[in-house]
């Protein structure tokens, strides 16, 4: 599937969830909706997906995870917070560094609509 339709879809369930709880819950309860959502929207997805450090050929399993990956092309990091900042761009650009990804979705699900949290991001 061609990686601006995997984001369309992508987007369509995080709208239908904010819809559906509003602004206000943990990240983890916006994770675990979404997941929910794309899932039944029949795209593939891992959650918590491990992303190990590879530094001079060597692996490093530093602890990162991928909130949502999705069809194994796009990153989708879930916020809830009051601001997205410059730290929760560069900490997307580093996962579609780590993983190889092309294309990201910072999502901030702690606003009154959320077409005001969205950021896409390209590698």
């Amino acid at each position: 599937m061609e990686l601006n339709k995997i984001t369309e879809q992508i987007l369509k369930c995080a709208f239908k969830v904010h819809t559906e709880l509003g602004p206000g819950l943990l990240e983890s309860a916006y994770e675990e909706c979404l997941n929910y959502e794309i899932k039944q929207a029949g795209l593939l997805v891992e959650k918590q997906k491990a992303l190990p450090l590879v530094y001079h050929d060597v692996k490093l399993d530093a602890g990162y995870r991928i909130d949502l990956l999705v069809e194994n092309s796009v990153v989708v990091e879930i916020k809830s917070v009051e601001a997205l900042t410059d730290v929760h761009t560069a900490q997307v650009l580093t996962y579609l560094k780590l993983s190889g990804c092309k294309i990201g979705l910072l999502l901030n699900f702690n606003v009154a609509s959320l077409k005001n949290g969205i950021k896409r991001l390209i590698k």
